[in-house]
């Protein structure tokens, strides 16, 4: 295996857009809780940065050795690294666990609870997200409790003695919350790549329109939820503004696909949700009220 080979099965192997999504959401929120603080120590931001990717390499890793029988039957995942034999079974279970143990000692020095969160992310997202995909639509629900870590991960990695509050809290319940129309849409798109495998995703496991109301009153629930920070006094009226407007875009896409039923429709929500959650994280950071 060359060099670059290597590099592109190992960045397959971590599903390294998806673990930079993560970075990026745990890295805003450290910046959100160092400037509740009023300083920022960047070295702590590098090693949650480090730590992070490391973990978060780790749990797709860990998700792509269980699911490697049913990539196999996927257009969409059959190139990854170990359904198409550029990588054993053992090499990614030894890259895996490599990432899984140092990840955790790298954050586990910012403090001990990032290090228990991120434990518990990789194994519930590893070991009970990944198999629940086959057995019943619940699984979306499951995954978007690990889904929705890194916020909380990120801002207890900016204190030395982390402590509950409402700002953590409100960070969880919006990637939480936002994570069911994302999935579902993705799942509506991808239904019949996933059937293959015998995943079921959407919540009637199929295109219709009970799936696509559930999908239209998430993105109802994501209004009110999005406006928590200004509601709670820590997020100021710009980003409340920005919540408000691309909520209510997100909810007009759901609202399209719940009419026409159709995968162009389920497009429109899947890609509005990669847009949104970075630029309300960013936007929250800029518009932190300390």
């Amino acid at each position: 295996m060359g060099e670059g080979s290597f590099i592109s099965d190992f960045k397959k192997l971590i599903k390294l857009r998806l673990t930079l999504l993560v970075v990026f959401s745990a890295s805003v929120s450290f910046l959100i809780g160092s400037r509740e603080q009023g300083f920022i120590d960047w070295t702590n931001w590098l090693i949650l940065t480090i730590g992070g990717f490391l973990v978060t390499g780790a749990a797709n890793g860990f998700n792509e050795i269980i699911e490697k029988d049913y990539d196999k039957l996927m257009t969409r995942t059959k190139d990854r690294p170990i359904p198409s034999g550029k990588m054993t079974t053992g090499q990614a279970l030894v890259l895996s666990l490599f990432m899984g143990i140092a990840g955790t000692l790298i954050l586990v020095r910012l403090n001990f609870l990032t290090g228990v969160l991120s434990v518990f992310s990789i194994m519930l997202y590893a070991f009970i997200y990944t198999p629940s995909k086959r057995i019943s639509p619940i699984a979306v629900f499951i995954g978007a409790f690990p889904g929705a870590l890194p916020p909380l991960i990120g801002y207890f990695a900016a204190f030395e003695n982390p402590q509950i509050s409402w700002i953590p809290i409100i960070l969880f319940c919006i990637q939480f919350v936002w994570q069911f129309p994302h999935f579902w849409a993705i799942a509506w798109v991808l239904d019949d790549d996933y059937k293959k495998a015998g995943f079921m995703l959407l919540p009637t496991t199929k295109r219709d329109k009970i799936s696509a109301l559930f999908t239209f009153i998430s993105t109802i629930i994501l209004v009110p939820v999005s406006l928590l920070p200004t509601i709670m006094g820590f997020g100021g009226y710009v980003i409340g503004s920005v919540s408000l407007v691309a909520s209510l875009i997100f909810c007009w896409f759901a609202f399209n696909l719940y009419r026409k039923l159709d995968i162009s429709s389920a497009q429109k929500v899947m890609f509005g949700s990669f847009a949104y959650l970075p630029l309300v994280q960013v936007v929250l950071l800029f518009d932190f009220i300390k």
